[in-house]
């Protein structure tokens, strides 16, 4: 045990036992939780302090509630609930965060959302294919959105909603896996075939819902079908209801640098019936776009 000298005592102290951590509360499709930063000892500018912080913002992701208690918070963070606490007095006095006395917790600000503006308002690819997203858009009357990879998940850039009636929110931001996805399979698809089973391999695999494919094998030959079709599709595999098409943006040397994906829903067409509507439309729209990309960057 530690020991301080007072005077001519001395004074043990003693460390309590760190506190059991317990375990967020997550709703059904909740958010894939960020992996933390791997740090080594040749890594001295790494700041733990930084780290933690956005641990403590990621959170709020992961749980997908509108409030957190601290003993939420210090769980989903992988912190110690003092360390929690230090990182959410700083955030509301920084105003990312505030408390809720109503909900008894912690809750995300306004403010949080400057942190991701910057990195939307500045996309080339956003600002390129955004007139033939809304020309989808209007052209099928469905869903239109836009992603890109980041690890083993897509994340929702841009969308365009339908005017008809759709049950599933999918807000700028969110992040769905690559493996159960339309627009996963799509990116995976444009992808050599050992680095897409590297990527699978990265991945968590298990079942959303019923329809859900999870083992490598079938995912793989999904994807396969994908490459050759030019487009990937998804039958109710994350969302129940939820039926998607989509189709890669290429890129220098035909790397793909996002995706364009068509948002149905079983209550108005299977999944056949949306492919056979509109797959020429969507990999046209993602041609566009891949050529407007382009030619912004030859400017």
């Amino acid at each position: 045990m530690p020991a301080r000298r007072i005077g001519n005592r001395v004074t043990i102290i003693t460390t309590s036992r760190k506190p059991r951590r317990t375990r967020a509360r997550r709703t059904a499709g909740a958010a894939i939780t960020r992996p933390r930063a791997v740090r080594t000892a040749s890594d001295p500018l790494f700041n733990q302090s930084v780290e933690k912080a956005f641990a403590v913002l990621h959170a709020f992701g992961t749980a997908e509630l509108r409030a957190l208690g601290l003993a939420e918070i210090a769980s989903a963070a992988h912190v110690t609930p003092s360390s929690a606490q230090r990182s959410l007095h700083t955030l509301v006095r920084l105003g990312y965060l505030r408390r809720d006395t109503r909900l008894h917790g912690w809750a995300l600000t306004p403010r949080t959302l400057d942190i991701g503006y910057p990195y939307l308002a500045g996309h080339p690819v956003i600002e390129q294919a955004t007139p033939h997203l809304i020309d989808l858009n209007q052209a099928c009357g469905e869903s239109v959105s836009l992603s890109e990879p980041d690890g083993v998940d897509m994340v929702f850039i841009a969308r365009f909603p339908s005017r008809k009636p759709f049950f599933i929110h999918m807000p700028v931001g969110r992040r769905l896996p690559m493996f159960c996805t339309a627009a996963g399979r799509a990116y995976l698809s444009a992808l050599p075939q050992a680095e897409a089973r590297e990527i699978l391999e990265r991945s968590t695999l298990r079942a959303f819902t019923p329809t859900t494919l999870h083992d490598i094998p079938s995912i793989l030959a999904t994807i396969a079908e994908a490459r050759e079709s030019g487009y990937a599709w998804a039958n109710q595999e994350y969302y129940r209801g939820d039926l998607t098409i989509a189709a890669p943006i290429l890129g220098e040397r035909g790397r793909p640098v996002a995706v364009i994906n068509i948002a149905g829903t079983i209550s108005r067409s299977t999944l056949e019936e949306l492919r056979t509507q509109f797959a020429p439309l969507l990999q046209a729209a993602a041609r566009a776009a891949a050529g407007s990309v382009a030619a912004s960057r030859r400017r």
